[in-house]
């Protein structure tokens, strides 16, 4: 062998290993919540359900970045920065539209499947059927069904005539949730008292204007962190016999006297499909935003013979 050939044989040996590291390396998932790991396990779980679905499996096929605000809002922003920064594949949003805005200010180029309410007025998508962009995901009918929960909370406590609304005062939603479900009361003839709570200590606060206010009924109200400190809320209506209603079953299940919402592990499954789907090749535009289509109705009977509320035939 010429010393020229030898020469080109051992410089494309040499080259081969860098490239089939290359090819064969693990496409990595960022994943950005707006809440905290603990509360969110089960959800998290059923995202990686679907992402199973689809062929992938944390640790072995497929590496997961997670991100978590903590209910501090603010914090997103830099959080997706610095997902971005990691160059990953795809990110992944959950806890509603502050996680989803985060990522779409972060990045126009890396794909997003998020979680979240309003993602047409929120200007995350174009159109739920054509997405366009780098964004797709799941709409979660959350906010708008607030004035529903009071309705169905006003005819379990029908002699309650003073009602509150907890709400997060640093979520978008909050001036709609407030607006829809003052006119809820209205249409019900009952009195509503807003109290707003962002921190677990205000939490507390709240509670204990809603003792001084005689309020005998409590909507919990779409958002994030309060889904996320659902044990402090159901602790605290408990301590002071106040019947509540809230958006996810994960609450009655928890001791809360009822909820109403959509499936929340059937969310994020579809959630880890769309990722799963993406990382195989498909573009966001071409993923239509799925619309929940399982609504769930729950009521703790427990929960409500400690409350001495006798349940309508017509909910069971």
């Amino acid at each position: 062998m010429r010393r020229r050939d030898f020469m080109t044989v051992l410089v494309g040996a040499a080259a081969l290993p860098t490239l089939a590291g290359a090819q064969n390396a693990m496409p990595v998932i960022g994943y950005l919540g707006s809440t905290s790991a603990g509360p969110f396990a089960p959800l998290v779980a059923a995202f990686h359900q679907g992402l199973a679905e689809t062929g992938y499996a944390e640790g072995q096929n497929v590496a997961i970045e997670y991100r978590w605000a903590d209910g501090r809002y603010e914090q997103l922003p830099a959080l997706a920065a610095d997902l971005v920064a990691r160059n990953v594949n795809v990110i992944v949003t959950s806890g509603g539209p502050p996680a989803a805005l985060a990522a779409k200010k972060a990045t126009s180029t890396i794909p997003i499947v998020f979680s979240s309410s309003d993602p047409v007025e929120r200007g995350l998508v174009a159109s739920l059927a054509r997405p366009n962009g780098n964004l797709t995901g799941v709409s979660i009918l959350s906010a708008g069904l607030v004035p529903k929960r009071l309705e169905l909370l006003a005819e379990l406590v029908p002699q309650a005539k003073v009602f509150a609304v907890i709400v997060n005062p640093n979520n978008a939603n909050t001036q709609q949730v407030i607006r829809d479900t003052q006119h809820a009361a209205s249409a019900k003839g009952v009195q509503l008292h807003i109290l707003k709570a962002s921190t677990e200590s205000e939490i507390g606060t709240a509670f204990d204007s809603l003792v001084q206010l005689h309020a005998g009924a409590l909507v919990v109200g779409s958002d994030p962190f309060l889904d996320g400190s659902r044990a402090q809320l159901v602790a605290l209506a408990a301590h002071h016999a106040v019947p509540a209603i809230y958006e996810w079953r994960e609450s009655a299940l928890a001791g809360g006297l009822i909820s109403y919402g959509t499936s929340l592990p059937g969310m994020h499954r579809q959630v880890g499909v769309y990722t799963g789907k993406i990382l195989k090749g498909a573009k966001p535009a071409d993923l239509p935003v799925q619309q929940p289509t399982k609504f769930e109705l729950m009521i703790n009977l427990n929960t409500a013979k400690a409350l001495g509320l006798t349940v309508p035939q017509s909910y069971l």
